[in-house]
């Protein structure tokens, strides 16, 4: 087991560098302004982002002034529309008059764009931190709130008359029936969620934003600072390679006993 998960790093090591050394190669022998080989990339965000001191661990100070922004929104517009949508898709699962009512308008709220409710946003919520959080929660809820009404609504009947026949409350059996039951399809919306709402707070700090990785992203056009904008978008990229492998640690530990479930099955 061991052997094979060093292979395959090995093997995804060695794409990552081939790849790389393909963009080098092409880019170089291409010579357009445009599109600046990886290593100028990565000269440009070592100057701009990651020669600061070992005591902010070499991040500049125009990097922290960029990512804490950034990540903060992200992550509470994140943890908001989670909860929001696991709350409410559990309800909405275990109810059938709730299904039945509020369809209609989640199939409606998922089919209208996030970005096209930016300037009602800044109507209500004005510029700043509180429209981008909105912005976020809306882009991000759907798969949550969707997978949670699913999961809810698909929990096997004999759980759940096991469980009554053993005198469990309403709470008792929400706790370690449902939830439990549910789980994975939730931790399946929690993840796609997670990688939206990265585009959603890129997006959110395009328009009326004075900071953050989008507002970085939005100057350095304006200015055709062509390597600014690549190490943005190369700095995305890594912000959602290392999140989704941070999820993928805590899903492993939080669904262990159903990938052992499935193993024995």
């Amino acid at each position: 087991m061991a052997a094979r998960s060093l292979g395959g790093f090995g093997v995804r090591v060695a794409l990552v560098a081939a790849t790389v050394a393909l963009w080098e190669l092409v880019t170089r022998l291409a010579s357009q302004p445009y599109f600046p080989p990886p290593s100028t990339i990565a000269s440009r965000m070592y100057t701009l982002w990651f020669s600061g001191p070992v005591t902010h661990v070499f991040f500049t100070d125009d990097a922290l002034t960029m990512l804490q922004p950034s990540l903060g929104r992200l992550l509470v517009g994140w943890g908001a529309a989670s909860v929001a949508g696991v709350v409410l898709g559990l309800a909405i699962g275990r109810s059938q008059v709730l299904s039945d009512f509020l369809d209609p308008l989640i199939q409606f709220g998922r089919a209208v764009p996030p970005p096209m409710l930016v300037p009602i946003f800044f109507a209500l919520f004005k510029i700043g931190t509180p429209t981008q959080i909105a912005t976020i929660v809306l882009g991000v809820i759907w798969p949550v709130l969707i997978n949670a009404i699913d999961g809810a609504a698909t929990v096997d009947r004999q759980h759940l008359e096991t469980a009554r026949v053993f005198g469990l409350s309403r709470p008792q059996i929400i706790g370690r029936i449902i939830v439990p039951s549910a789980m994975p399809k939730i931790v399946a919306g929690l993840r796609l969620s997670l990688s939206l709402a990265l585009i959603m707070m890129v997006i959110s700090e395009l328009v009326g934003s004075n900071s953050g990785i989008g507002y970085r992203l939005t100057t350095a056009q304006q200015n055709f600072l062509i390597p600014d904008v690549w190490g943005c978008i190369v700095l995305l990229g890594v912000l959602g390679y290392l999140l989704n492998s941070s999820f993928l640690l805590v899903e492993n530990r939080i669904l262990r006993w159903h990938s052992r479930a499935r193993q024995y099955a």
